[in-house]
């Protein structure tokens, strides 16, 4: 079973059990976080697609490390007139680890009008 989440305006897969790297959530390391976007459940032939999100569906998670990437280097020259700019730069993620991703089950309301 997996699921496509939103989360910091990106789209991710996530599975139970495996973790995923995200851009800065604003978490400690240890703390859990909920995922409330649900955009796709899969579970083999039971599928469930939201409209824009799933009712009901959350993934949980535990953050496990913040960091950052490594270092890109950004380089821009223009030809014949020495202009030469040389930049880095490294992206911080945090890495959470899926625990559960689950579905509340609705609750069923009992709309019949009996008399006591």
């Amino acid at each position: 079973m997996y699921a496509i989440i939103e989360a910091s305006g990106k789209q991710y897969k996530v599975e139970e059990g495996r973790y995923v790297d995200f851009e800065l959530l604003g978490k400690k390391v240890d703390e859990k976080v909920t995922f409330e976007k649900v955009i796709m459940l899969v579970n083999g032939k039971k599928s469930k697609i939201g409209q824009p999100y799933v009712a009901n569906a959350q993934v949980e998670g535990k953050v496990i490390k913040i960091d950052k990437n490594k270092k890109i280097i950004i380089y821009k020259q223009r030809a014949k007139k020495g202009y030469r700019r040389k930049q880095g730069h490294r992206q911080g993620f945090c890495r959470v680890m899926i625990n559960k991703i689950k579905t509340k089950a609705e609750k069923t309301q009992n709309t019949s009008n009996e008399e006591v």
